[in-house]
């Protein structure tokens, strides 16, 4: 009974307010689509003509409850006979009057404040009509936002601030400027926010440069193709899935198997190069971290800083507090950070982590806005969204810089789910993948990194080749592997070839391991993988090969360290270097005990 009082009721609240409203929305509706696709053409091509920046707008409503409080208060009015009213909005064409008390009763109708609505982020704007999209607003109260949705008659803007500062009919204004961040190496060190705020209480960041935070990405003349590497540190990703500058690999897994941590030790192991003066061969870092807990983001600070790794890194932060449209523009304010460096001749790795998380902020502030769901509730455009923000990455050609921006965004799914629809998104879009999976982890096996199901689209192109000499063999050889292991499980006569795969597989799994924060540089990767694939571990336990690798290492470094100095220096290895490291290995495993 009460359900069905309830739907007739909000049937006469829509046929009322659509009476309503049918008059004055005929001077709105005659903003042609034509009209707002001009404004939208000239955002694309980036054509300003002279704005009209003394145009201001008032505030319609604020969050969703607000529609539903006028819809209410209009149904209500038409069930008094006398009343006695009070403004709640105004724009620049109308007043209107809603009953707040019934006479004949002398109770409050409904409270309209503004700051008793629930905060969703989201703010409709009337009187705006020649601002740009994605332009930036301020209301009187201080509190700024943006314009995401252009319509006919009212602005859909999002705020980036609580909406509790917001009042119904309160004066918006123009700026003229689309948003833009801060950008330049003084950001070096620094931690901010979505916004490119300073937020680790170390003073005021003096920039001497902005940059629109969506820009679009360098067309396909700029580019060139990958094929310088980016050395993470890690065994298995050097080895196996290698990362040229330039190059968008993605890092995806569940949660709490370690994708944040192959990124921030990808950060770790760009300290070698960065301490020098070779401006090539330095690596800037930018961490993008969406959505994550503060104490998390405050801990990965003080990892860098212990490390020695803040002074070359940038940290935007827009966690878990921070509104939807703070974690929604995160992702693109590093991104123009990075694309400084990139623009400049200079390197720089950005990670996001993570985009999941991004995407999820995005389909709020679209629902919000009332634009059409679809697969998952995710707007129609959300593969664009990771589309534009991830082509910005790029290696630059000679004729413009030589610079390049390396991505790793990172993905969490659900349940070791990558069919889903944002994981396969973002896998379309990368240049390879490093798939986490939790069965590894929790089998000690870290980074846990599925060889089977990651690769690296650019390959051996963007490989060190010392390494590629080394480790050719091996992805292949792990891959038979993981396929005998699993007929060996149910049987217990196996021939002497199976076993032998069986056992070195064992030994080169226990020797791409490593631990967090420990990243190895490639020429001492090289010795290691050229003595497990080569077969000198067969006759160790298990148990013995990280004792053998730390050992062996060290024995490199004290009794052949110009072999490592060739290696680092050339980057590959001639066949009296060859020679040389064979007879090195040979000897070391035959004392070993």
């Amino acid at each position: 009974m009460f359900r069905t009082a309830l739907r007739q009721s909000t049937r006469r609240v829509g046929a009322a307010l659509a009476a309503r409203r049918a008059v004055p929305m005929v001077r709105y509706a005659k903003a042609a689509p034509t009209e707002v696709s001009s404004i939208l053409e000239e955002r694309i091509r980036g054509v300003s003509n002279e704005a009209d920046l003394n145009e201001t707008g008032r505030v319609l409503s604020v969050g969703m409850l607000a529609v539903l409080n006028a819809m209410l208060e209009f149904h209500l009015s038409s069930q008094c006979s006398k009343v006695s009213g009070r403004p709640v909005w105004t724009n620049q064409r109308r007043v209107s009057n809603v009953p707040t008390t019934n006479t004949a009763t002398h109770q409050p109708i409904i409270n309209a404040d503004a700051n008793e609505l629930c905060s969703d982020g989201i703010a409709r704007v009337f009187g705006l009509n020649n601002i740009q999209a994605e332009e930036l607003v301020e209301f009187s109260s201080g509190v700024k936002g943006m314009a995401l949705n252009l319509e006919a008659g009212q602005v859909g803007v999002v705020l980036f601030g609580s909406d509790r500062l917001v009042k119904e009919g309160e004066t918006v204004k123009r700026t003229g400027s689309i948003v833009d961040v801060p950008v330049g190496p003084e950001l070096l060190g620094r931690v901010v926010d979505a916004l490119g705020n300073p937020i680790d209480g170390k003073g005021p960041i003096n920039t001497s440069e902005r940059r629109r935070a969506q820009l679009k990405a360098p067309g396909i003349l700029p580019r060139r193709s990958v094929y310088e590497p980016m050395q993470s540190g890690l065994k298995s990703v050097d080895a196996l899935v290698p990362v040229g500058r330039g190059q968008r690999e993605l890092i995806i897994g569940d949660r709490q198997t370690g994708k944040t941590a192959v990124a921030i030790d990808t950060f770790l192991n760009q300290r070698q190069w960065n301490d020098g003066s070779d401006e090539k061969k330095k690596l800037y870092c930018v961490y993008v971290a969406v959505g994550q807990k503060r104490s998390t983001v405050a801990q990965l600070a003080q990892t860098l800083e212990k490390a020695g790794a803040l002074k070359y890194s940038i940290i935007v932060a827009a966690t878990a507090s921070e509104a939807a449209p703070l974690q929604y523009i995160a992702p693109f304010t590093g991104c123009a950070m990075g694309e400084w460096f990139r623009d400049n001749g200079k390197h720089a790795l950005i990670a996001y982590d993570d985009l999941s998380k991004q995407a999820v902020a995005y389909r709020q502030m679209s629902l919000l806005l009332r634009r059409p769901p679809g697969r998952e509730a995710f707007p129609g455009d959300v593969f664009y969204l990771h589309s534009r923000l991830l082509e910005r990455a790029a290696k630059m050609n000679d004729t413009h810089g030589g610079g390049s921006l390396t991505a790793l965004p990172v993905i969490e799914t659900q349940g070791g789910d990558v069919s889903a629809y944002i994981p396969t998104n973002v896998i379309s879009i990368t240049d390879g993948q490093i798939f986490l999976e939790t069965e590894l982890f929790y089998k000690g096996i870290r980074p846990a990194i599925n060889v089977g199901l990651s690769v690296s689209r650019v390959g051996s192109a963007a490989q060190v080749k010392a390494m590629r000499q080394v480790a050719g063999s091996l992805k292949l050889f792990l891959a038979q592997y993981r396929e005998v292991a699993a007929f060996a499980q149910f049987g217990s006569d196996l021939d002497a070839s199976t076993k032998q795969t069986l056992a070195r597989g064992e030994r080169l799994t226990q020797l791409l391991t490593q631990k967090q924060s420990s990243p190895v540089p490639a020429e001492e990767q090289v010795p290691v993988i050229y003595a497990g694939v080569n077969g000198y571990l067969d006759e160790i336990p298990v148990d013995d090969v990280i004792r053998f690798e730390s050992e062996f290492l060290a024995h490199l470094r004290s009794n052949e360290p110009g072999l490592l100095e060739t290696i680092r220096t050339e980057g590959q290895l001639s066949k009296e270097s060859m020679e040389q490291l064979k007879n090195v290995t040979e000897s070391f495993s035959k004392s070993f005990n």
